[in-house]
């Protein structure tokens, strides 16, 4: 570390674009005294303290829990969605990470049903509207049971979980060359698929959530796995397996 109290400096290149429909072009900054335990987030944060003291406009990017837990700060950072550290979501991304003195890219997801907003900022609203049309559970089903009344295998608890794990960040899109949301309406459908209460409207659920995907502009899962390996939370692509013989099953009305 070469800066004073052992703290770093990078070049940014950051993808600035001042609305839906305009230009949007790279952006360089020099950053000084990054503390290496800084998250991506702080850092950017001092970046913009900096911006405003000279009357520029603040970066636009999205943040909420900075916990890695809701999802919402994704952007690609040198060609990767979060960053070069798997299994770790923007948030928390450590500038330990980087060398001193690196020059870092940090520019939006990319896809067509993801349009850029402002910066870095895009509309990820097509995943709540694939989610309204089938990963919930509309069946009455009364006040909460006793726990032990309908029994779960404890494996088949935890393979729900795993797909629940999903946090929608949108990785899986932003890293697959065709820009595919198969392993997030996967982990949707798969989540429920495996629970007693989801299975009244497996057929429903799947037929709807996959149109909907496919009407949002999605591309085509060509089974690359880049969505496993950018996805925080390792989803598996096990997932999109599963999405694709519920897709079948209802299409032959075996659901």
């Amino acid at each position: 570390m070469n800066g004073e109290n052992g703290t770093r400096s990078y070049t940014l290149r950051i993808w600035r674009q001042d609305g839906p429909d305009r230009p949007g072009r790279f952006v360089e900054y020099p950053v000084s005294g990054i503390d290496p335990n800084m998250s991506f987030l702080e850092m950017l944060d001092q970046l913009n303290e900096e911006l405003l003291r000279h009357g520029e406009r603040a970066i636009e990017f999205d943040s909420d829990c900075r916990e890695g837990i809701c999802g919402t700060c994704g952007v690609c950072i040198d060609g990767r969605p979060h960053g070069p550290v798997p299994n770790t979501t923007t948030c928390t991304l450590r500038m330990r990470e980087f060398p001193d003195g690196a020059t870092i890219t940090v520019e939006p997801f990319r896809a067509k049903a993801f349009p850029v907003v402002k910066d870095l900022v895009v509309d990820r609203s097509a995943f709540d509207r694939i989610v309204q049309k089938g990963g919930f559970v509309s069946v009455n089903v009364g006040s909460a049971p006793e726990a032990n009344t309908v029994l779960v295998p404890k494996d088949v608890a935890e393979e729900a979980m795993d797909s629940a794990a999903c946090i929608g960040c949108g990785a899986c899109v932003a890293a697959c060359p065709n820009a595919s949301a198969a392993l997030f309406v996967g982990a949707k459908i798969r989540h429920l698929r495996l629970m007693p209460h989801g299975q009244p409207e497996r057929r429903r659920r799947v037929l709807s959530m996959v149109a909907q995907m496919d009407e949002e502009g999605f591309g085509n899962c060509s089974n690359h796995g880049e969505c496993e390996a950018a996805c925080p939370k390792s989803i598996s692509i096990e997932n999109i397996a599963t999405m694709r013989r519920e897709y079948w099953l209802a299409l032959l009305g075996l659901l």
